[in-house]
């Protein structure tokens, strides 16, 4: 057991795996009775030794559906959630490179305390951190309506988001790791964040360097749910926010499971000012390096989680964030290729392109303006009668088959499998090192650009492919 004293008090860790665990360290103060819907507060302290062995409590969230659902998860729900997760091979004075991971869920759900970082600190002496952020309608409820002081509450995620890499920063050299050189990764809307994290300038200086897995692209302003609630609860728009301050935790999370409210990341203005690709152009030379990919069939497993009678409705509504509010070319190319008399083709399509487009544009965007962009497409094989599908690659990225608990992964616990998880780790951690993805065990991986579009295939042989989307995909998704 060895015991860190930070600022806030002391923390016991546990050694697991050959790293040590620092599980449950709170980064910012309970967001819950005056501090609900309010941005992230300093952490408090705390008398004695805090015992670091037990995940820490995960936010308030959808239960999950599908194949997804059923699984024994750590740790229990409260809106006092906001708590990150230390893996390092030491708490010593090294400083090594830092790997932030922001989990995925669509926003509604997830939690820092599924993902295991013990192997990937282990073998390639880094220091991973895992968090816990506001979910749905805690996290991501626009209210600005009701004043000045919840201008920015539809990004309270986001803030929460920053407020880690805040303390991250204020703390991590304790843990053995390097403040100046930390790297966010996340997949999902975890790759989402990533890419809402680089277009926020509050966030600018708290990270270097960016991994965004399967990540989408947010777009459009917060949408104003109160005439949603006041019909719901059959009240004056103006007296929405009294009422939702009156119910408890887990009769707003009922809201959410009941569809009343439905929500997201949004280009708010106060926290995410602009869209990443203009962010990314902005910034030059001068910004983040961004690693970006997807999986070569993500549409496969939201097939199995959502309705089929509102799959074609989700669809249309997914083609707008992939021709970022323009959808006429992106459905002239899903008609001629995917048409409506195949609707189970056509949406998942959709998901995919989605999610590529996003991956195409940001990294082509960082690659252009100097700062490095890389794409990656995922498609290591697997018995899996969804294929290579949504959330395939994490656990690659986490190593989970070094004799970790792999139950995230959609594939088999074999040596070829091992094999890959190994380069493909380490190649991210030398990201995460030095900036550039070369040099652990992958072929050269050259940067994206238009006149290369280089793409990094992971599957059974690693290569590197050109155009693999081709112009006319390209161009649907208006680069």
């Amino acid at each position: 057991m060895t015991t860190v004293g930070i600022a806030q008090g002391q923390i016991a860790g546990t050694n697991a795996h050959g790293v040590e665990h620092f599980l449950g360290l709170p980064y910012a103060a309970p967001p819950m009775d005056e501090g609900r819907w309010m941005p992230p507060q300093p952490a408090p302290a705390w008398d004695g030794v805090r015992d670091g062995s037990v995940p820490p409590t995960r936010a308030l969230q959808t239960p999950y559906a599908g194949i997804l659902g059923g699984r024994d998860l750590p740790g229990e729900e409260s809106e006092d959630c906001l708590y990150l997760n230390i893996y390092t091979p030491a708490a010593d004075d090294a400083k090594r490179p830092v790997m932030f991971w922001i989990h995925g869920g669509a926003y509604i759900q997830g939690s820092a305390n599924e993902y295991d970082g013990s192997a990937l600190a282990r073998d390639n002496d880094v220091v991973v951190v895992t968090i816990n952020y506001r979910l749905g309608i805690f996290g991501f409820l626009d209210l600005s309506r009701f004043g000045e002081r919840y201008q920015g509450s539809a990004s309270l995620g986001f803030q929460d988001q920053i407020a880690a890499l805040g303390w991250v920063r204020d703390n991590i050299a304790a843990f053995g790791g390097d403040p100046d050189n930390v790297t966010i990764f996340g997949e999902s809307a975890g790759g989402g964040s990533v890419l809402a994290l680089l277009a926020a300038p509050s966030a600018a200086g708290l990270f270097h360097k960016a991994i965004a897995c399967s990540p989408g692209d947010t777009i459009g302003p917060p949408v104003d749910l109160a005439p949603a609630f006041a019909a719901h609860f059959e009240i004056d728009a103006d007296d929405v926010l009294e009422k939702l301050m009156s119910l408890s935790g887990v009769d707003l999370r009922q809201l959410q499971i009941d569809g009343v409210y439905q929500g997201g990341a949004a280009i708010d203005g106060v926290v995410m000012t602009q869209p990443t690709r203009e962010a990314i152009r902005a910034n030059g030379e001068n910004g983040v390096p961004l690693i970006a990919g997807c999986c070569k069939d993500e549409g496969t497993l939201f097939e199995d989680v959502v309705p089929a009678e509102t799959a074609p409705m989700l669809a249309a509504m997914l083609s707008v964030s992939v021709g970022l509010g323009d959808t006429t070319r992106y459905n002239a190319y899903l008609d001629a290729h995917y048409p409506m008399d195949d609707p189970k083709a056509r949406t998942e399509r959709v998901w995919y392109d989605l999610f590529r487009s996003a991956t195409l544009r940001n990294a082509e965007a960082s690659a252009m303006a100097g700062a490095g962009g890389w794409v990656y497409n995922f498609d290591v094989p697997t018995d899996n009668p969804l294929g290579v599908t949504h959330a395939s690659d994490i656990a690659f990225t986490f190593n989970l088959f070094d004799g970790l608990d792999a139950g995230l992964a959609f594939h088999e616990m074999s040596d070829e499998n091992a094999d890959i998880a190994r380069r493909w780790s380490r190649t991210l951690a030398a990201f995460a090192r030095t900036g550039d993805p070369n040099g652990a065990g992958l072929p050269t991986w050259r940067q994206y650009t238009p006149e290369g579009r280089e793409c990094l295939v992971l599957d059974r042989d690693p290569r590197v492919e050109a155009d693999l989307d081709g112009d006319e995909l390209r161009g649907a998704y208006q680069m």
